[in-house]
C-alpha cells in the first residue's frame, strides 16, 4: 500500500504541472485563431454616439504645406459643423503605407478634412513619410507619449474615425482602410454622418 501511494504522488504532481499547460496553449490557440480570422474593423467601440474625447494634438514640427505651416488641432476643431475624419498613423507602420494612398482617394471622392494623429514617431520621419507618399491632411497633430490614443480607444496602426458635425463619433474603422471597405464602410458613414448633421 506504501509503494502505491508514493508512486501516484509523482503523477499527481505531473497532472498539476501539465494541466494547466494544456489549459493555457488551447486558450492561446483560440486567441491566436480569433485574432487571425476575425474581422478587426468589426471590434466594438464604446465611443460611437458620443462626443470626440477631450484632446490637443500640438502641430507637427516643420510640417509645411505651400510654406505654411500645418497646425495641430484639439477635440474642439472636431465640432462646429461639417463632419471630419481623423486618422491614427505612423511611418514605421507598414499598413499605414498601405491605407495612405485610399486616404488621398477618399478626400478627392468626398471632399471631407481628414485630421492626422501622428502616433509615438519622430517628427523627421512623418515628415518624409507625408512628403513621399502625399499629404491628404488638412491638420496634423502629434501624440508622442500615446495619451490621446489611448483616450480614443485606439488598438494599433492605423486607426479612422469619422465626427459628425456635433463633434460626435459616427463610425470607427480599426485597421488600414483598403478600397473594399472605403467604399462599403468609411464614404456611407460619412455620407450618413452628413445626413443626420443636415437635419
Amino acid at each position: 500500500m506504501t509503494d502505491t501511494t508514493s508512486a501516484d504522488r509523482p503523477r499527481r504532481r505531473f497532472g498539476w504541472v501539465v494541466a494547466p499547460l494544456i489549459v493555457f496553449s488551447l486558450l492561446a490557440a483560440a486567441f491566436a485563431f480569433s485574432l487571425s480570422h476575425g474581422d478587426p474593423s468589426k471590434l466594438p467601440s464604446a465611443l460611437i454616439g458620443k462626443p470626440a474625447p477631450q484632446t490637443s494634438f500640438e502641430a507637427l514640427a516643420e510640417l509645411r504645406v505651400a510654406g505654411q505651416p500645418v497646425q495641430g488641432f484639439t477635440s474642439g476643431d472636431l465640432s462646429g459643423g461639417g463632419v471630419k475624419v481623423v486618422n491614427f498613423w505612423a511611418s514605421w507602420c507598414a499598413p499605414c503605407v498601405q491605407e495612405h494612398p485610399l486616404l488621398l482617394a477618399l478626400k478627392q471622392r468626398t471632399g471631407v478634412p481628414i485630421y492626422g494623429v501622428n502616433y509615438k514617431d519622430k517628427a523627421v520621419s512623418a515628415r518624409r513619410f507625408i512628403g513621399r507618399y502625399g499629404n491628404p491632411y488638412e491638420k496634423v497633430g502629434v501624440d508622442p507619449t500615446g495619451r490621446g490614443a489611448i483616450e480614443w480607444g485606439v488598438y494599433g496602426m492605423p486607426e479612422t474615425f469619422v465626427i459628425d458635425g456635433n463633434g460626435r463619433i459616427a463610425y470607427k474603422h480599426v485597421g488600414p482602410i483598403s478600397e473594399k471597405s472605403l467604399v462599403q464602410d468609411v464614404i456611407p458613414a460619412i455620407e450618413k454622418a452628413r445626413a443626420a448633421s443636415s437635419k
